[in-house]
């Protein structure tokens, strides 16, 4: 039997709301950020982490090179952090973030956004070919952001949205 139909796959998966984060790598030359739907909870011992990317995408690349990272699960009304960070041929993640407040992770260096929802700060262990995607297995080393009380910013019905069904 061949495999579903690729609009009738992505409008189904489109129905599934998903938190949004920011993966940030530094690298010798520069920060590097990319906007990413596809992170979940792999093993509480060790505490890791799985993130989807694009194989052939270039944060992929830097983060194999670099081996660490930070992601910043971005809070309700940072949608537009989201927009530029998912934008094609992007500048890098400092100029992206001029008036925005930020620190760097302790351990990898990689940029964590004061404002996040929560923050980690994260080696990566191993990469995991995927189809046209690599499934990134980060190993969660520190978490320097950790806000309880704030709401994440969703993806749903390929639109940002604040809560649940609102858009």
């Amino acid at each position: 039997m061949p495999p579903v139909d690729a609009a009738a796959y992505a409008a189904a998966l489109r129905q599934y709301a998903a938190g949004v984060a920011l993966m940030t790598v530094r690298d010798d030359t520069d920060d590097v950020g990319t906007t990413v739907t596809s992170v979940m909870s792999v093993s509480a011992d060790p505490p890791l982490v799985a993130v989807g990317l694009t194989a052939e995408g270039y944060p992929a690349e830097v983060l194999e090179a670099v081996g660490s990272c930070a992601l910043t699960v971005l809070a309700a009304g940072q949608a537009i952090l989201a927009s530029r960070f998912s934008s094609a041929g992007r500048p890098g993640a400092r100029h992206l973030l001029e008036s925005v407040p930020w620190s760097r992770a302790d351990r990898s260096g990689a940029i964590v956004l004061d404002g996040g929802v929560v923050a980690l700060d994260c080696r990566l262990d191993r990469l995991v070919p995927a189809g046209d995607h690599v499934l990134a297995l980060l190993l969660v080393e520190d978490v320097p952001v950790l806000r309880a009380d704030a709401a994440p910013l969703l993806r749903l019905r390929g639109r940002y949205v604040d809560a649940p069904g609102r858009q």
